[in-house]
């Protein structure tokens, strides 16, 4: 789900390196037409399936001397992770959008490979109990957790603590004053990661280690004391897990997400790759350094919400989601996001025991109440 963005295209290619390992069955995209039809001749799944109603007749008559069946509208990618002939589903879509196809994929028994982290964001405890009632394994993508699933591979002992690292972001020593002049052109310029828009826009405000920390809650079923946050300019040191001796294990390579997808889809086994290798000589400083939660409160607010819990983080990610929307679309100053975050949280109806219907209403509600804020 969502083979056209960056965790989907690379994905692909690691796919493309091991065809006796693996093979594409369906393909979907919201509304990158061109490249879903691209990919799809290339890989040749059994289905495509294009989220946007309006761009069906062009990917159907584009695809029309292949056997791929075509496919529109969000009700179809939600219907077609059940399909027999899927074991894995890698979740790659951006957004809340891709909780309802999760949803869907675990209930149907389907391994979930997850790179879309607002599903545990926005509703942690129901989809880690589908996963859990359901025996489906969540193998992380991002590449922070997945270090952390790789520390803890093998091991018995309890955690102290987990340690995910941050880049920073390309604002890491900014001011405020530098802060109130960022352009959307300074914010996607991210100094490690190739990453989509909307999730380099939250590395920049920090909201994406915001959104990590929640999910790594739900992923290792830790309280949220025991995650901390570190800024790590280089990303070399992916996260690290502490354990009550007191020993630090770190997961450790070059910023390159073709890694920690292969390492979900092969799990629990580690394939040959020839990806580029580390050099310690390369890089004879790594340093580290505490985040800022003053100039960057995102990270703070992500904090509160999962110590609150409920809803929140779901309203959490709703209000993100339109504020960071409107700042790539010249609406919003770059500080502004969190503004919006703030109020928006500020105004969210609290329900302890979130229902699906909950989450639905959450999110349809934060965001008008997001909307309104920027349109004043």
């Amino acid at each position: 789900m969502g083979s056209t963005g960056s965790i989907g295209t690379q994905a692909l290619e690691v796919i493309q390196c091991h065809p006796d390992l693996f093979g594409v069955e369906i393909l979907t995209a919201k509304c990158n037409a061109n490249r879903l039809i691209e990919q799809a001749i290339r890989f040749q799944p059994n289905a495509v399936v294009i989220g946007s109603k309006e761009l069906y007749g062009e990917v159907k008559s584009a695809l029309s001397a292949y056997d791929i069946k075509v496919f529109a509208g969000e009700e179809s990618i939600a219907q077609v992770v059940e399909s027999d002939s899927v074991d894995m589903v890698l979740t790659a879509m951006v957004g809340y959008s891709g909780l309802l196809p999760t949803i869907n994929a675990i209930k149907a028994g389907k391994a979930i490979a997850l790179a879309n982290k607002e599903t545990l964001v926005a509703a942690g405890e129901l989809v880690t109990g589908l996963a859990t009632e359901n025996n489906v394994p969540l193998l992380p993508v991002d590449s922070e957790h997945s270090a952390i699933f790789q520390c803890l591979v093998g091991e018995q002992n309890p955690i102290e603590k987990i340690i995910l690292t941050a880049s920073g972001g390309p604002f890491r020593e900014y001011s405020f004053k530098q802060l109130a002049h960022v352009t959307v052109a300074d914010a996607l310029r991210h100094p490690n990661w190739n990453m989509g828009n909307k999730i380099t826009i939250d590395s920049a405000t920090m909201m994406n280690k915001g959104f990590e920390v929640i999910e790594a809650k739900w992923l290792f079923g830790l309280k949220p004391e025991q995650i901390e946050v570190i800024i790590h300019p280089q990303s070399i040191v992916h996260s690290m897990v502490q354990f009550e001796d007191g020993s630090i294990k770190a997961q450790m390579g070059l910023p390159d997400m073709k890694l920690p997808i292969q390492y979900a889809l092969s799990f629990p086994k580690r394939i040959k790759s020839n990806f580029p290798r580390f050099s310690f000589v390369g890089y004879p400083s790594l340093t580290f350094e505490p985040p800022d939660i003053h100039r960057f409160p995102m990270l703070q607010f992500a904090y509160e919400a999962m110590n609150k819990g409920g809803n929140i983080p779901c309203a959490l990610n709703a209000a993100n989601e339109v504020a960071v929307d409107a700042f790539l679309n010249g609406k919003l100053g770059f500080l502004q996001i969190a503004d919006v975050v703030e109020e928006s949280l500020g105004r969210a109806t609290f329900i302890e025991h979130p229902t699906y219907d909950d989450y639905l209403s959450t999110d349809i509600n934060t965001r008008e109440i997001a909307i309104k804020q920027i349109g004043s």
